[in-house]
């Protein structure tokens, strides 16, 4: 008797080489191709932080008043980003990219190292970074991510993109802190050649998408970049070029200057002073409270943005759950625990990977030509720098709008799912921070869910982390009360 003959479309979908097999290329339906396009969209909506991070974390003074100094931040923020992207496209084989977190490196900046040395500082990243595998080899991490409910992870996934919308509107200055009002248009209105930039690189970007034009996102970033060169090349007048937010789009001067060794002094500065005596500079119980704050920030972030991302690109079962969740959170906890032996801040899963999967990645190839492209960028730091906010940031808003077509799959006739996925959605945006939105939108489900007789459905882990949680935004005044 013969076999079946297998259909066109098992034929299609058949791994063509060991390396489909491993990262399910074609069972995902991409193309390696796809996946290197995808990568980097990835690298280019994120490149921003080996600029943005030194200057956060490089120039922020500890107890001591010492500063890391910015080239040798920025080397090891590239050189983290780098090793982390391609241990998580490896271990996790999903298209998830990570470096140091923006939020988490102004925490460390602005509110860890005040209070004790940089290696004290960075050996506590480490620790909490432990603590983080910890929690997933012991399968709470994972727990807790099963037990939210399906609406919560989608809503998670909304407000991520309204955060990665905001962030872009933010960096580009085309919403801005205003007088008399939290946020404006602008500069008192769309003025100066930058917003333009931006506007054009939106237009572009959309007409692009909406053309199903392929590595529509990735040529919108390349283009615009090259427009605003031109502008400031003819219109520029100083240093400061023509007011662009971070980084000012020329060229370098020579050949030469594309090219630098990278600055490797602080890898290891954990070490500094031995390990005995460690933390002298503050109570135990203040390093419990700074270590509590990390973990619980950095696991959150983690949890919402790899919603989001899988989300969006299909890779969410019917429930919100990823396969190989547990692959993820260990990739994420070591690539934290890089983030402090390399002195680069808490590294963890970025939002942006939305703007890879926007273009169709779908494995984890596209983080490991992402970590490819930081390793580069730790040799040709101008490059990096050469991308404007400004060019980067349309894609952000484009993705915002890719994940917030998933709002139609949150049932809003039932309060409790309803009024907790509006408070996720909007709290990331509103308070800057992805935990944030999570914290608050537990909450207000689980006291819905209470209030409505409802509390003993409630999974006992959604309770522990609704108490963690107020614990969390209660931080300030049990400062006060242990300070």
């Amino acid at each position: 008797m013969n076999a079946p003959t297998p259909s066109p479309t098992d034929e299609h979908r058949q791994p063509r080489n060991a390396l489909d097999r491993y990262f399910r290329v074609t069972e995902r339906g991409s193309t390696i191709g796809t996946e290197i396009r995808g990568g980097m969209a990835t690298f280019f909506a994120m490149a921003y932080i080996v600029v943005l991070n030194p200057l956060i974390i490089g120039t922020a003074e500890d107890v001591n008043g010492d500063t890391l100094g910015i080239p040798g931040v920025a080397a090891m923020t590239a050189l983290v980003a780098a090793l982390s992207c391609v241990l998580m496209g490896v271990v996790s084989r999903y298209p998830f990219a990570i470096a140091a977190g923006m939020g988490l490196n102004a925490v460390v900046a602005y509110g860890i190292a005040p209070l004790m040395s940089w290696a004290d500082v960075f050996l506590l990243i480490i620790i909490e970074g432990v603590l983080l595998l910890i929690l997933v080899l012991t399968g709470f991490r994972t727990a807790v991510f099963a037990a939210i409910p399906p609406g919560l992870k989608v809503a998670i996934a909304v407000g991520v993109g309204l955060f990665l919308a905001f962030i872009g509107l933010v960096n580009a200055g085309f919403v801005q802190a205003g007088e008399g009002t939290p946020v404006q248009l602008g500069d008192g209105g769309l003025n100066g050649w930058p917003i333009l930039i931006f506007v054009i690189g939106l237009l572009l970007s959309i007409g692009l998408y909406v053309r199903n034009v392929r590595g529509a996102l990735l040529i919108g970033i390349v283009a615009t970049t090259f427009v605003a060169i031109g502008v400031e090349t003819l219109l520029g007048d100083g240093a400061d070029g023509l007011g662009w937010g971070l980084t000012v789009p020329s060229l370098p001067s020579s050949p030469a200057d594309l090219v630098a060794l990278p600055d490797i002094s602080l890898l290891g500065l954990f070490l500094d002073g031995g390990l005995a005596g460690r933390f002298s500079d503050v109570g135990v119980a203040t390093v419990i409270m700074l270590i509590f704050t990390l973990l619980l920030a950095d696991f959150f972030d983690t949890m919402g943005t790899m919603v989001g991302v899988a989300h969006q690109g299909g890779l969410a079962d019917e429930d919100g759950n990823i396969e190989g969740t547990r692959e993820v959170l260990v990739a994420d906890s070591l690539g934290t625990v890089l983030g402090g032996i390399g002195s680069a801040s808490v590294a963890t899963l970025y939002a942006e990977s939305a703007a890879g999967v926007g273009e169709g990645a779908r494995t984890g190839i596209a983080p490991i030509v992402t970590g490819a492209m930081f390793l580069v960028a730790t040799l040709f730091t101008p490059l990096v720098t050469l991308v404007p906010f400004e060019a980067a940031t349309p894609v952000l808003v484009i993705v915002g709008f890719m994940m917030m077509t998933q709002v139609t799959n949150i049932d809003f006739r039932d309060p409790a799912i309803g009024i907790g996925s509006f408070l996720a959605i909007i709290m990331m945006p509103f308070t800057y921070s992805i935990a944030n939105g999570i914290g608050f939108g537990l909450l207000a489900f689980a006291f819905v869910m209470l209030v409505t007789g409802r509390g003993r459905r409630v999974h006992p882990l959604l309770w522990l982390i609704s108490v963690i949680f107020l614990i969390h935004f209660a931080e300030a005044p049990i400062y006060a009360l242990i300070g």
